[in-house]
């Protein structure tokens, strides 16, 4: 829905452009551990996450008035997954010590991606309004953190259960934000009396 809006207004006015950002890094990485695992699961849906993230940064530059800030985001993430990536296929040998470094690393990138649409938590209580928020992103987040926590538990993988969980706190707290602040109420309009 926020691509649909950006390309139907041509602008990413009320877009955030971080959780995307590390949501396209965190589906990188999840690949890589997919592809380390040999997990099909991980690696088709980490693909088609990456794909959709990076056409969604595309679209977000080619929109945004200041595309300094958001390549210089982009180009430090991707440096981080380059460093990351040469630091688990060069300096680690032994795979299973390489699959344990890489789920952490997994992990960390997992919590910043749930965490990271709380940022504008202070903003969001003090204007008493919730328009910098997605719900739709807030719905899809709490279903994909939910079923990665259940397939997590039924692999037995700590690393794909304990990063996903605060995924399902943070979406619950999401809800209650937009039940508190209903986006309706914010709009900088009086309707017109007939």
């Amino acid at each position: 829905s926020d691509l649909r809006q950006m390309l139907a207004t041509k602008s990413v006015e009320n877009i955030q452009f971080l959780p995307f950002l590390t949501t396209d890094v965190n589906n990188l990485s999840w690949l890589g551990y997919g592809c380390l695992k040999q997990d099909w699961t991980l690696i088709t849906v980490n693909t088609i996450g990456a794909a959709l993230q990076t056409l969604y940064i595309l679209a977000y530059l080619y929109y945004s008035p200041a595309k300094r800030p958001v390549l210089l985001q982009s180009l430090l993430l991707l440096a981080v997954l380059a460093a990351g990536y040469g630091y688990f296929t060069v300096l680690i040998a032994d795979v299973q010590m390489r699959l344990a470094r890489l789920g952490l690393f997994c992990s960390v990138f997992t919590i910043s991606m749930y965490l990271s649409p709380l940022a504008d938590l202070a903003k969001i209580v003090r204007t008493k309004s919730t328009c910098c928020l997605s719900f739709p992103l807030t719905v899809t987040t709490f279903l994909a953190s939910t079923s990665w926590t259940l397939y997590g538990l039924q692999l037995h993988d700590p690393y794909i259960t304990v990063p996903n969980v605060p995924g399902i706190v943070t979406s619950v707290m999401r809800f209650w934000l937009f039940w508190r602040y209903p986006p309706g109420r914010d709009k900088p309009y009086r309707p017109l009396h007939a």
